[in-house]
């Protein structure tokens, strides 16, 4: 079964996505989710020039041969613009292997390990009332966990909050769904660290009396804190019982996380920005931390995040994958089909996508009291409407950036 084209579409509906195409010579098509949010173009690059090549004339069957010539074979190996071009390709071969056997992806993955795939949504509120309103909002739409992301007194804007303020450009799209600003520069935003370990705290105890001690409840730090300064909230939240603490400290220097285990028992979540098994050898190896939160679209695919996952399995840590709306409909399709299939799963972020995106990426999975499933269509059960998509053109965005009040540029 060979591979015969390969095109690379980008479009803009509600934000930018970058899908590869592949169809073989028998008339199966696949796709596969390419997305670097913020730095979309760079991918396209790399696929439209160095990787479409390579792919003409392929065995489409080959995966896992392919994905061994794609990053071995490029000699530059790893960073997330190779392991996202990589990701889209192999997505897009499982997915023609799904429709060859006329089979959902999740069962050549060794058949489903349980019925549905827990998930959770985000509630955030510029202060507590606004907060308390969203929990309700997203309990009303059925999820049964809930991250939690609130304002801080003195800060104008900071990450995760839907009632941000957005640019012009940008009016209507919510920001926590969107954070990415359409237009020539990243928006800058403000950070205090102090302020933020003070008021936290205060927020989950209200959250909990008002919610009760049932509801599973998680935080997104966002690699905003050095680790003892991670270390402290991670003690401070404690009594509130958290789900995970989500990426604490940047865990690029990886024996940090030792200094936040120390000191804490309140789970952690780490590899949103990972994207290879390297990334993650020795806080899994050392049990540092308890979810891998990477997305399949950063992370060389469903064969490489698999490795992972099974490797974080001997450790009894579980997967949390990334899945906001930075991740396009394919892309969250392919998680619903690992996260189905592995034994160690934990819970899936998600996000719903606007109805725009709807519109160029016709979905069979389904939502049903707070468990996703990616459905029994053949592959990964996502048609793009190639018409539809063209309707929609790349538009610059940029993600923000913080800044202190002394005006140092820190972590977002």
């Amino acid at each position: 079964m060979i591979i015969d084209r390969a095109e690379v579409i980008v479009t803009s509906p509600d934000r930018n996505f970058v899908t590869l195409r592949l169809t073989t010579d028998e008339g199966h098509v696949g796709l596969g989710d390419a997305t670097l949010n913020g730095r979309e173009m760079a991918v396209v690059s790399y696929l439209g020039d160095h990787v479409v090549p390579l792919l003409l004339g392929r065995d489409a069957h080959r995966i896992e041969d392919t994905w061994q010539f794609l990053y071995r074979g490029a000699y530059w190996r790893r960073g997330p613009v190779t392991m996202a071009a990589i990701a889209a390709v192999d997505m897009a071969l499982w997915d023609i292997k799904g429709k060859a056997a006329g089979m959902p992806v999740y069962q050549l993955l060794g058949g489903a390990s349980r019925e549905g795939l827990l998930a959770y949504g985000h509630a955030s509120g510029r202060d507590t009332e606004e907060l308390f309103d969203s929990i309700r909002s997203h309990q009303e739409q059925g999820y049964r966990a809930i991250r939690v992301q609130t304002g801080v007194p003195g800060l104008k804007s900071i990450y995760g909050i839907a009632g941000n303020a957005t640019s012009e450009a940008n009016k209507g799209v919510r920001y926590d769904h969107e954070p990415a600003q359409r237009g020539a520069l990243p928006a800058q935003e403000d950070w205090d660290t102090r302020a933020y370990l003070r008021h936290l705290p205060t927020v989950f105890e209200k959250v909990r009396a008002e919610f009760g001690p049932d509801l599973p409840l998680l935080h997104d730090a966002h690699h905003r804190l050095t680790p003892i300064q991670a270390a402290r909230l991670g003690k401070a939240l404690e009594p509130y019982d958290l789900f995970w603490l989500e990426d604490c400290t940047p865990a690029e220097n990886q024996e940090a996380l030792r200094l936040v285990r120390q000191h804490t028992t309140t789970p952690l979540a780490i590899g949103e920005i990972f994207n290879s098994v390297w990334d993650y050898q020795q806080i899994i190896r050392e049990q540092l931390i308890d979810y891998v939160r990477s997305a399949v679209t950063h992370t060389g695919g469903i064969t490489h995040l698999r490795k992972v996952l099974d490797y974080a399995a001997q450790y009894q840590i579980k997967s949390g994958m990334h899945g906001p709306t930075d991740i396009s409909p394919v892309g969250m399709a392919a998680a619903m089909h690992l996260g189905l299939a592995v034994h160690n799963f934990g819970i899936q972020e998600y996000m719903k996508h606007g109805a725009r995106t709807d519109e160029v990426f016709q979905q069979s999975f389904t939502w049903s009291d707070g468990l996703l499933h990616p459905g029994e269509e053949p592959g990964l059960g996502v048609a793009l409407d190639v018409d539809q998509a063209g309707k929609y053109p790349y538009v610059r965005a940029y993600l923000p950036y913080n800044r202190l009040a002394d005006g140092t540029v820190h972590d977002w």
